[in-house]
């Protein structure tokens, strides 16, 4: 219910220097006036106001922590109702018994998300904007955050908004046309004006899609897989990437049995490095299911590091794996050439049989040809430049595929339009397109979708 009052731990559970009780409602004024002793009189709290004080419990007068409150009143607040947080000292017991004081006042514990989906139920942020809250919560980079910052402040709402502006203008058209048949240069603009609308809208929802490839990898990071037979140097190529010990190393085959994750930041993008089992066939059958893990792992990868022994011979096995991986980016690394004197004409041996890939000849123990692999590692996902656009992007599993049943609602539509179908027709395929694009801002969401999505968030948020 959206007229109760709501209250929540909102900072992360721990010991810490502060921690925040966030409430917000129609009964917050009264709790803070009910809770908190402040430190001088107040004949008026004034709203958005830092105060320092006492939070008491009423029940014996007793002091329950020392702390600071701001009262934050409707509408400028982030719920668009009366908001308070108490900033408590950070550890387990204060909030825990500021906020049992706080829920024996009339409020109720928050659902996960709910405060956000207050602000979006009552109209001060989209569902897109909405999304972006939980996405610059979890930022794992730089290039994330911006993303998030970007959706949040409206750019992406506002791209949508518009291609919905084109098509209601198409929409406008066929029905002045359908409540006026009998007038057949109304039909001849109408159909003239629905033909430029739609692809004019076709074209903007297509230009949206193009960035969804590259969003959601700026929001969550490239997933790389290292690839490669047995011994080769995937784990050691993985902890000089971590610059610590992270995998086990050893000169015996088949050391690595699973796939091991970790993340770094290379240039401001998260990168989580997967490393596999060795892929080569075997009787043990626990190095089988690492084996086809590391199989699953190539189609799962935004990228494919796929490491090689320069003193061997690329095998059957090595083709064949790089032609599983052929519509991913991939970089084939070298690696040991710190064991042949002239590594020239092995490598381009190597080029040859792999080409087109980019091949990397690197020495992982001397630590020759990492800085190089990270350069090209950007290079080839992000054609050098990993800064967040300037113009809106697509970052969510969600926005894309509502695009993709716009774009092809549109397509329908202009197909229809060439076979001569009536306008009250195309209107189906029109509407389709509208609604599947108000999924994004929340438009024409479904309650059940919105609780879903909110339902994703901490408690608090």
């Amino acid at each position: 219910m959206i007229d109760d009052t709501i209250a929540a731990i909102s900072t992360p559970p721990g010991e810490g220097g502060i921690g925040i009780v966030r409430v917000s409602g129609p009964l917050t004024q009264q709790i803070v006036t009910t809770l908190f002793s402040f430190a001088q009189p107040m004949e008026r709290i004034s709203s958005h106001r830092l105060y320092y004080g006492k939070i008491v419990d009423p029940a014996d007068g007793h002091a329950v922590d020392e702390a600071l409150v701001s009262l934050m009143r409707a509408p400028h607040t982030y719920t668009r109702e009366d908001v308070a947080e108490f900033n408590c000292h950070g550890g387990i017991m204060p909030l825990a018994k500021t906020l049992e004081l706080i829920l024996a006042q009339g409020a109720r514990l928050a659902e996960p998300g709910e405060f956000t989906q207050r602000a979006f139920l009552n109209g001060r942020i989209d569902l897109a904007q909405a999304e972006a809250v939980i996405g610059m919560i979890r930022a794992r980079s730089e290039a994330a955050m911006h993303v998030s910052m970007s959706q949040l402040t409206g750019r992406l709402s506002g791209e949508i908004r518009q291609i919905r502006r084109t098509l209601l203008a198409v929409l406008a058209h066929m029905e002045a046309s359908i409540d006026f048949p009998e007038h057949q240069d109304v039909e001849e603009f109408a159909l003239d004006e629905v033909r430029k609308g739609a692809e004019k809208g076709l074209n903007d929802t297509e230009q949206l899609l193009e960035t969804a490839d590259r969003g959601r990898i700026l929001r969550e990071g490239i997933r790389t897989a290292i690839i490669g037979r047995p011994n080769v140097g995937k784990s050691s190529l993985l902890n000089a990437m971590l610059r610590e010990q992270r995998a086990i190393v050893t000169d015996i085959p088949g050391t690595t049995r699973d796939v091991l994750e970790e993340s770094i930041n290379l240039g401001g993008v998260a990168l989580t490095i997967v490393d596999t089992a060795g892929i080569r066939e075997t009787m043990d059958e626990v190095e089988k299911i690492g084996v086809a893990r590391s199989r699953a792992a190539i189609g799962e990868a935004d990228l494919i590091l796929y490491m090689m022994d320069i003193t061997q011979k690329p095998s059957r096995d090595d083709l064949d794996i790089l032609r599983d991986a052929k519509d991913k980016p991939s970089i084939v690394i070298v690696n040991k050439t710190d064991l042949l004197a002239d590594i020239d004409e092995t490598v381009k041996k190597i080029e040859k049989k792999v080409s087109p890939l980019p091949v990397l000849p690197v020495s992982v123990t001397e630590n020759r040809g990492l800085a190089e692999l990270e350069k090209l590692i950007i290079s080839l996902v992000f054609q050098g430049d990993v800064r967040a656009p300037q113009s809106a992007m697509v970052t969510s599993a969600r926005h894309k595929d509502a695009l993709r049943r716009s774009r092809q609602s549109l397509v329908d539509l202009l197909a229809a339009l060439d076979a001569g179908y009536a306008l009250d027709l195309l209107a189906i395929d029109l509407h389709a397109a509208l609604d599947a694009l108000g999924e994004i801002t929340g438009e024409t969401v479904g309650a059940d979708l919105a609780a879903e999505i909110f339902s994703t968030f901490c408690i608090g948020k």
